[in-house]
């Protein structure tokens, strides 16, 4: 019951551009490929959530995994 989670680190196997939504997906036990259309579908629909705004700073913030 006491399970140790990752902390966030972009995905160095499962990485279309830098690695953010792998990164995500993994940690939450998702599947990727599902959450990057999810964010894409977000993104297009919404002028509330400026998608790429957002993948950019989680880009610079979030470390690679094997830092």
């Amino acid at each position: 019951m006491n399970e140790i989670k990752k902390p966030f680190a972009r995905s160095l196997n499962d990485r279309m551009i830098a690695g953010v939504i792998g990164g995500i997906a993994h940690r939450l036990g998702w599947n990727s490929t599902l959450l990057r259309i999810v964010f894409v579908i977000v993104s297009i629909a919404s002028a509330a959530f400026p998608g790429i705004l957002v993948y950019l700073i989680l880009w610079l913030l979030m470390p690679n995994e094997a830092d």
